[in-house]
């Protein structure tokens, strides 16, 4: 009986084990709003592009980008993807010390899943280096019940907006917590590219839904238009 139970416990404690590992690997992918005082704006920048710097070294990273908002410089975004949840290393420990001081308020976190998958390869395209690159994210709040016609209405669309000349990188996510939250990810060549994308006609389903299916309008209250200052790479 004593073998037997020994065994047992042994079996549990590998399977909790096995549980544990798996749980590591789950791809993570989250956004961190910013809201910066003035005085503290240049200071957690820096220590910001330190650690997307040292993110993007890590095996388990897929993407790490920091940006500022064209319209709000003291607002700051943090985007991350990793192949699984990643340790903090000492640039995230500095920047969890100094928000308590440097921000207006709690930073905002945003986990999603990303609903057109990427390779890691796809996400680290980057812009040119004479582009003048913008990346726009747009936070979507679907009326209850139209959600999955968001999603297949961007499905269909979405080689399309791929296929632009002037887009490096384009994704729809659904923000973890609530089914009717989404987040789409654009990353222009320049603000000309961006001007083009929305008078390409397989724009228009996106457009129409937006303006009958959502619960605030979202080019007055969900748009970002974003300034990358790290890690800022380029291609030849």
């Amino acid at each position: 009986m004593k073998v037997l139970t020994l065994l047992l416990i042994a079996i549990v404690s590998c399977n909790i084990s096995v549980a544990q590992n798996n749980a590591k690997d789950v791809p993570t992918a989250r956004l961190t709003e910013y809201e910066l005082k003035p005085e503290y704006r240049e200071r957690f920048r820096k220590i910001v592009g330190n650690y997307v710097k040292s993110a993007v070294t890590r095996k388990s990273n897929i993407m790490a980008e920091a940006y500022f908002e064209k319209e709000n410089p003291s607002r700051l975004w943090l985007i991350e993807r990793w192949t699984s949840k990643n340790a903090p290393d000492k640039f995230s420990k500095i920047i969890a010390s100094l928000s308590k001081k440097a921000l207006l308020k709690p930073a905002t976190v945003y986990h999603v899943n990303d609903l057109e998958p990427l390779s890691r390869q796809q996400w680290r395209r980057t812009a040119r280096k004479q582009d003048k690159p913008l990346t726009v994210m747009l936070f979507v709040d679907a009326k209850q019940g139209t959600q999955q016609d968001f999603k297949t209405i961007y499905h269909k669309a979405m080689p399309q907006f791929r296929s632009e000349a002037g887009v490096v990188t384009y994704q729809l996510s659904a923000i973890e917590g609530d089914e009717t939250k989404f987040v789409t990810y654009e990353k222009f060549r320049s603000d000309e590219a961006f001007q083009y994308h929305l008078k390409f006609p397989p724009i228009q389903p996106v457009i129409d839904y937006l303006n009958t299916s959502i619960k605030k309008p979202p080019f007055q209250n969900g748009i970002h238009n974003l300034i990358e200052f790290a890690p800022l790479t380029r291609e030849k």
